[in-house]
């Protein structure tokens, strides 16, 4: 959409919805999920974290592409090649632990041994010296961890053990543009994996979740609302293919030509990290109308 010919508000819908459950590893896409303060329900509320509580991603252990989660019969499942499946229930917590999450030091709860040596088991042997001990840890749902209000505009907002926001919103037509850059240069298309999004937006064009503001989203018994407050940098994860959990820098250096974005001083970005401004306990559909004007500053 082009905001001086289209002055009229954004319609897109919700195309696909997705939940991390664990920080880094691998999403799950559903069909629903519940809106909360901090996000989608569920949404990395647990982290592994080395022996001194600092996390750990695939930016050092790429592996963790390749652990999927899955919710069944109020637990959470996690799978890896070779490992025996690790059930967890969602509401299980052991001891107090604190941990680290880029600048925030976060009161957490550690998820026990037997966690702690499944992650260990499955990471450990391609890890670094200091990553061969792992643990796992669950958001403590007490804390508010707040997001960095120089985005928010002052407002008060909070997330879990995301990187510093509680969504991410993308659309279909930017990972299109990506994937025809990157097959007229002979390179294989990707899928939205790389890019580790909650909301999905369909029914408009490439990277116009840069320019609207605040999205509302008509649920069935009421609306959301979640406004993109900060465009996503893109650190190496990206390179990372999901189902191998093999770096290469093509996708990184596609994005480098023709998405440096000067809002992070030249860092390429893809998507806009996003608070919630209401609708805690709404369910949001892949199918559902969202509505939003375009932003002009």
């Amino acid at each position: 959409m082009n905001p001086a010919a289209t002055p009229t508000a954004v319609q897109a819908t919700i195309e696909e919805l997705w939940v991390y459950p664990v920080k880094s590893c691998a999403g799950i896409q559903v069909r629903e999920s519940e809106l909360t303060d901090t996000g989608l329900l569920y949404d990395r509320a647990w982290m592994v974290v080395d022996t001194e509580g600092e996390f750990v991603s695939q930016r050092e252990l790429p592996r963790m592409a390749l652990i999927q989660p899955s919710f069944k019969m109020g637990q959470l499942m996690l799978r890896a090649p070779g490992m025996l499946s690790l059930h967890l229930a969602l509401d299980a917590a052991e001891d107090p632990l604190k941990v680290r999450v880029w600048d925030d030091a976060v009161d957490a709860y550690d998820m026990g041994d037997v966690a702690a040596q499944w992650f260990s088991d499955f990471l450990g042997p391609d890890a670094p010296a200091n990553l061969k001990r792992l643990r796992l840890a669950r958001f403590d749902p007490d804390v508010k961890r707040p997001c960095d209000p120089a985005w928010t505009g002052g407002r008060e907002a909070t997330t879990q053990f995301a990187d510093g926001f509680g969504l991410l919103v993308t659309s279909s037509a930017s990972l299109a543009d990506l994937n025809a850059r990157l097959v007229v240069a002979g390179h294989e298309p990707v899928d939205m994996r790389r890019f580790r999004p909650n909301v999905v937006l369909g029914g408009v064009e490439s990277h116009d979740e840069d320019r609207v503001g605040a999205l509302r989203i008509d649920t069935l018994d009421g609306a959301a609302v979640i406004e993109p407050v900060k465009p996503c940098g893109r650190c190496p994860i990206p390179n990372i293919d999901p189902n191998t959990a093999i770096s290469s820098a093509v996708v990184g250096d596609t994005l480098q030509t023709y998405r440096q974005d000067p809002r992070l001083d030249g860092a390429i970005t893809f998507g806009m990290n996003a608070i919630v401004i209401e609708g805690d306990g709404q369910v949001l559909r892949v199918g559902q109308s969202v509505r939003a004007d375009w932003r002009f500053d």
